[in-house]
């Protein structure tokens, strides 16, 4: 180490992929003069997984003055996706945009109207470039080919990083930002759970030339999700001439079966017969690479001076493509709760908040979306190999393909989805889910609103107690109420149905008051709007806050969810 000047800074970041490059920029962008300095044991640009990102991750763009660099690589524009899973082989759509109908407009384009409800589907050496470019452009320090090979710790709190090539590090907060390699998670015996039974395996090359399966408007396409007998492809454009491809099978299906990797993801393609068609006259670039797909979740997110961000504090199956979304924003909180505790007029204690916080929700979020994709799964016909392995799942949950049991077990985390202030699970708000689970089961499951119009406020041991709100470099605590572990926001649409079943529980009398507060502020009270509600009030029914009954004398609900919605339907291309 002699000769090697040690490093001193505010924040140390491990890592420069979306994780820290977000992290990073989030602090230059919001902090006073912080000092963030980024160690990433690559040279970029370099290839990755997890291609396929949603919506959410357009507003962080945005808000990081990062979206028009994005739009400008000519990525193709993810309008939802096409999938081939179920009971059936038919082909059915998830839309972002209502109905699919994506108009043409010129690119670049802005960050504005439709634009607003679409995400990318990136390449990873040139998107996570420009995220690292504009870190640096925002004021980081971005060290490549620098891996850390030791961290040093006193207790629970980190004392310093030694790089590969033995520089010194010195920081104030330490982020793990090293995705599957927590590196600094492992270092501080930070153990994992693995809550899935499945065990799958992956399996990837990029193609060049291969015919998208759908194009709409100028750059808009949707991936592809197709089963097959013994696993999924996924089709993801990332430009208009290169794809990515990949399979994703049980690990011991692949041992079993006895082919190298290479044949078994060759025979996959051929196995089906859309993605077979749309490489033709494509040819893959030889970047053949395998991983495994475990899902998990970190015990613990935070310490004293540190914080996990991304896929180092969980992994949740690919199938539901939210990975780059738990990144971003797992990235853009631990950020803030770091800006939030460095203030002045922090209150004693607020550290101690700010990180059961962050914990709370990103622990949260991971395990309902490994929840979500054990459902997927579990409710596949055509996965014989994989429902050996969800068996247990299934039983312990009393699934059986029932959609109504498939919500309560869904519900286990609460449907109460913080992040986007709707009634649902992530980006799927429950009409939503309530068609996938009729697709899944071909049995309608019950909608909690249906056919009452009595709705019954149930405050018997509910505490009052704040919930953090993430918002322009600031974390505010949210008045909120809490009972068995789950949260109901006092702001936004919940708060206006709660207040409004305050005066009245009647249906009617709440539509009254809803009309009249959405005037108030020039909000249509239309199809979509009436929709939002009926997922927000059935989320507090069916997380125990209200309880719905019926009177013989008043007009009931009639709320139905339609096989095909604006949301989800059949294929029509």
């Amino acid at each position: 180490m002699f000769g090697l000047k040690p490093i001193s800074t505010d924040v140390a970041i491990i890592g420069a992929g979306p994780g820290g490059s977000t992290c990073g920029s989030y602090l230059r962008k919001f902090g006073d003069n912080v000092k963030v300095t980024l160690f990433e044991r690559d040279v970029f640009p370099r290839d990755h997984v997890g291609e396929s990102q949603l919506p959410m991750i357009s507003r962080f763009l945005q808000e990081l003055g990062v979206w028009e660099k994005v739009e400008a690589a000519n990525f193709p524009i993810k309008i939802g996706a096409t999938y081939k899973w179920g009971k059936t082989k038919d082909l059915w759509d998830f839309h972002f945009v209502p109905g699919g109908k994506f108009m043409d407009e010129p690119r670049p384009g802005k960050y504005d109207g439709q634009r607003t409800h679409t995400a990318f589907q990136v390449d990873r050496a040139i998107y996570d470039q420009i995220l690292a470019d504009h870190a640096q452009e925002l004021g980081c320090s971005v060290h490549y080919n620098a891996g850390v090979k030791e961290i040093r710790r006193d207790g629970d709190r980190v004392t310093g990083l030694v790089l590969d090539d033995g520089t010194e590090v010195e920081a104030k907060v330490y982020i793990d930002a090293s995705g599957h390699s927590g590196i600094l998670r492992r270092a501080m015996g930070v153990g994992i759970e693995e809550p899935s039974k499945l065990r799958n395996v992956a399996f990837w090359d990029y193609w060049e030339n291969a015919d998208w399966a759908v194009t709409v408007g100028v750059g808009g396409t949707r991936v592809q999700v197709m089963s097959v007998g013994y696993g999924w492809l996924w089709f993801i454009p990332l430009s208009p001439t290169r794809t990515s491809i990949g399979l994703v099978c049980p690990a011991d299906y692949y041992k079993d079966k006895g082919l190298k990797a290479a044949n078994l993801y060759r025979q996959a393609i051929e196995d089906e017969p859309r993605i077979k068609s749309l490489i033709t006259n494509a040819k893959p670039e030889g970047k053949f690479a395998t991983t495994k797909d475990w899902s998990f979740v970190a015990e613990r997110m935070a310490g004293p001076n540190w914080y996990l961000v991304g896929e180092c504090l969980g992994f949740a199956d690919p199938i539901l493509a939210a990975g780059l979304t738990l990144t971003h924003t797992s990235a853009r909180e631990a950020a803030f709760s770091i800006l939030e505790n460095w203030r002045d007029d922090s209150p004693p204690g607020h550290h101690q908040w700010l990180t059961e916080e962050y914990e709370r929700r990103n622990r949260r979020r991971v395990l309902q979306h490994i929840r979500f994709a054990d459902y997927w799964y579990t409710a596949n016909e055509n996965f014989s190999e994989l429902k050996e392995y969800t068996r247990e799942i299934a039983r312990d949950a009393g699934l059986e393909l029932d959609a109504d049991k498939a919500f309560q077990w869904l519900g286990t985390g609460g449907f109460i989805e913080e992040d986007m202030g709707i009634g649902g699970i992530g980006s799927v708000g429950l009409a939503g889910l309530h068609q996938i689970a009729n697709r899944f089961s071909q049995k309608p499951s019950s909608v909690a609103v249906d056919g009452f119009n009595l709705f019954f406020l149930q405050m018997e041991g509910a505490q009052d107690q704040n919930m953090a709100s993430y918002d322009l470099g600031r974390v505010l605590p949210m008045p909120a109420l809490a009972k068995n572990g789950k949260f109901l926001p006092m702001r936004g649409l919940f708060g206006m149905i709660f207040a409004g079943l305050r005066e009245s529980p009647r249906a009617d009398h709440l539509a009254a008051y809803l009309r009249k507060g959405f005037a108030q502020f020039d909000v249509p009270y239309d199809a979509t709007t009436e929709t939002l509600i009926f997922n927000c009030l059935e989320a507090m029914v069916r997380d125990g806050w209200v309880k719905p009954q019926r009177s013989n004398q008043l007009d009931a609900i009639d709320y139905k969810i339609p096989e095909d919605t604006a949301t989800i339907s059949r294929n029509r291309d």
